[in-house]
């Protein structure tokens, strides 16, 4: 089977799939050759083309990234890429007999490597970094892959798949916080200060499982619920009946809705986004002193989830801001899945001031620097609805004047309609 018929059969027929990659005889060095060396290399190079030629908007400027610093971040991220599928091919093995299934070193990585497939296919995405946000939608299917792949390749008990991808999520997801830390540290930004932390709490084999925390030596805690991911992975087994039974009938339009379905089982729903243009008309014409200037508002579909987005930038003197509001829609959940939404921290270092913190069903992040230079705010309400305000020469009462001129109250409480 060519590159492109396994890429299309592994991303519109799973379930049939699966039993034939099972099959297939090889070994680790020609799954890497012929198939994960090439699709990783998309996200990369397009990245790096995105950052170089294509750059995204700050404060009405396009800001690109210098060729040799893009050229270092596409070499690191590629080779992490790489290693991140090889990581998580270790604790798939690992984990199989605590959920009743059969090690097979070859199997899990075949496993990792092809549900990996979204991810690396929406890395397409980054030739536009402003479109960024859709290549994480895509990845969100690679979950779905792994789930409906986990029973076969590791012979475990179809019951226990929920659990047991709902596990190697938590453990991707401290995977590549990890990872993201030795990449900072390769783009000399210094390191996230990940070296001292751990992870406690790690559920055993049932759905139930206790929280999962990850500390940071920085201030930071993040705390995961493996239960959550257990029943959304029970929803994308629906989900996922009813796509397969739609492409057997040949109906194509049911089986892009129950695709829609499987990737709002992850994100929280399948809603539709608030209109960019009602976002458009909560952006205030003068904040303090600061009077508008240019104003966006755009929004957009992919795979099955929408979103919308509206900003709008302020000005008075030297003193420059940007507002924005941003509608994530069917992902909105993604945040809290990820631990975003339950993370905290408090840190003082080098001039400048973050802090992660609840304000009730909210959480706010703040990050300024001392001389007030340069800040930003940015609020996720509870409809997971992003609120944020960045500026130059703006302190950061003047950032939460900003974020408060906007009506949160009305805004969290907006209700979405539901994809037909």
């Amino acid at each position: 089977m060519s590159l492109v018929e396994r890429v299309q059969a592994i991303l519109t027929k799973p379930k049939t799939t699966w039993p034939a990659i099972l099959a297939e005889p090889g070994d680790a060095a020609t799954l890497y050759r012929t198939y994960v060396l090439i699709l990783a290399a998309i996200p990369a190079i397009a990245g790096f083309i995105g950052w170089t030629l294509v750059g995204a908007g700050v404060f009405g400027v396009t800001v690109k990234l210098p060729v040799m610093a893009a050229l270092v971040r596409m070499i690191v991220g590629y080779a992490l890429s790489l290693a991140m599928v090889w990581i998580l091919a270790q604790i798939v093995n690992a984990l199989a007999p605590t959920f009743g299934g059969t090690k097979d070193p070859f199997a899990a990585l075949k496993l990792v490597a092809y549900a990996s497939t979204a991810t690396f296919v929406g890395g397409v995405f980054g030739l536009l970094p402003s479109l960024a946000v859709l290549g994480l939608i895509a990845s969100l299917y690679s979950i779905y892959l792994l789930y409906t792949g986990i029973a076969v390749m590791m012979r475990c008990p179809p019951g226990k798949a929920g659990a047991y991808t709902a596990v190697v999520v938590v453990c991707a997801i401290v995977a590549m916080i990890v990872l993201a830390a030795v990449m900072t540290m390769f783009e000399s930004r210094g390191a996230l200060g990940l070296g001292g932390g751990g992870v406690a709490g790690l559920p055993g084999g049932t759905s139930g499982g206790a929280d999962v925390q990850i500390k940071t030596p920085d201030g930071a805690t993040v705390t995961i619920n493996p239960s959550g991911m257990a029943e959304m992975a029970k929803k994308m087994e629906e989900a996922g009946k009813r796509m397969e039974a739609a492409q057997k009938s040949g109906d194509s339009a049911a089986a892009g809705k129950a695709m829609g379905d499987i990737l709002g089982a992850v994100g929280g729903g399948s809603v539709v986004p608030i209109p960019s243009a009602d976002l458009k008309a909560m952006l205030p014409e003068t904040i303090g002193d600061m009077k508008r200037g240019n104003v966006e508002a755009q929004s957009g579909q992919a795979m099955g989830f929408g979103g919308s987005a509206a900003k709008a930038t302020y000005a008075a003197g030297e003193r420059r801001a940007e507002l924005s509001i941003v509608d994530s829609g069917g992902i909105a959940g993604l945040a809290a899945m990820a631990g975003w939404a339950n993370m905290t921290m408090d840190k003082d270092a080098d001039g400048k001031i973050e802090k992660v913190y609840k304000d009730g069903a909210r959480t706010v992040h703040e990050e300024y620097r001392k001389d007030g230079s340069q800040g930003e705010m940015t609020v996720i309400l509870a409809n997971g609805v992003i609120v944020s305000a960045e500026g130059s020469r703006v302190d950061m009462a003047a950032l939460k004047s900003m974020v408060a001129s906007v009506d949160l109250a009305r805004l969290e409480a907006t209700k979405r309609a539901a994809k037909n």
